[in-house]
């Protein structure tokens, strides 16, 4: 995972977001206390506007396992706080409502892969203590603890790091480990992908090494545009538009602390 900055919200939450969010909060208020998918409306969380927006945030990627989306099939826009309803834990069944008034807002909206979504996320939503949920559009989610790493609202390498191909918690934390696990981040094929990204970034490193001896004893212009050329893309790989680029970060700040004999 790697941080998401978001771009303005779009239009669309507002002009008719807000009025399908009062109508749910009418109709809790009325005393209705389950929603279905079809309580709400997907031509306006998932419109292609929204959909273009959390595709721009989030460089094509998926919030959560960093895949690029034409690599992984079509993206979900995901709930991070489920709208219909909730699991504290996966054995558990689920109980409505939901985070029913957050189903169009800005900041509770991704654009994930569908196996993060559909096979790994899904419907959970562990907090710390799960008796400071937020029940209803009365409540204040933010006096809740979510285990899960928002990678909007917080540095997710605080919680989540990389050894290799394999996602670990940082320190040992709690929020890392259920990241992790809740979102299959070392799920077999993802591991697999992410296996065979290192093995081209250690290529590449092999390759500026050489490089950079050959230019520093025998300069040559050939050479030289060359070892730039590996070095701005080892400067991609190492961006948050970059396919893992948490993952990417952490091997080449450990090559680096290698060479150097740190």
């Amino acid at each position: 995972m790697t941080r998401i900055d978001r771009c303005p919200a779009p239009p669309i939450l507002h002009e008719r977001g807000a009025a399908a969010t009062k109508r749910l909060c009418d109709t809790y208020d009325r005393g209705v206390r389950t929603f279905t998918d079809a309580d709400f409306d997907a031509s306006i969380y998932a419109a292609p506007a929204v959909k273009a927006a959390l595709r721009e945030s989030q460089h094509r990627k998926c919030a959560f396992c960093e895949s690029v989306f034409d690599h992984i099939g079509y993206g979900d826009v995901e709930h991070f706080r489920p709208k219909a309803g909730y699991k504290q834990r996966e054995a558990d069944e689920l109980k409505r409502p939901g985070y029913y008034w957050l189903a169009y807002a800005w900041p509770n909206l991704f654009y994930s892969g569908q196996l993060c979504n559909q096979r790994f996320k899904r419907n959970l939503f562990p907090l710390r203590d799960g008796r400071r949920r937020a029940r209803s559009h009365k409540s204040d989610p933010d006096t809740e603890e979510p285990l899960l790493v928002d990678p909007s609202s917080c540095d997710p390498h605080r919680y989540v790091g990389f050894r290799g191909e394999y996602a670990y918690a940082i320190d040992g934390c709690r929020e890392g480990e259920v990241t992790i696990e809740v979102l299959g981040l070392n799920r077999v094929e993802l591991v697999e992908v992410r296996r065979h990204h290192i093995k081209v970034l250690k290529w590449l490193v092999r390759l500026r090494d050489q490089l950079s001896k050959e230019v520093a004893t025998g300069p040559s212009p050939e050479r030289s545009e060359e070892l730039r050329e590996l070095e701005d893309s080892l400067r991609e790989c190492r961006e948050d538009s970059g396919e893992y680029s948490a993952m990417a970060r952490a091997f080449l700040d450990q090559s680096t602390s290698a060479a150097a004999g740190g």
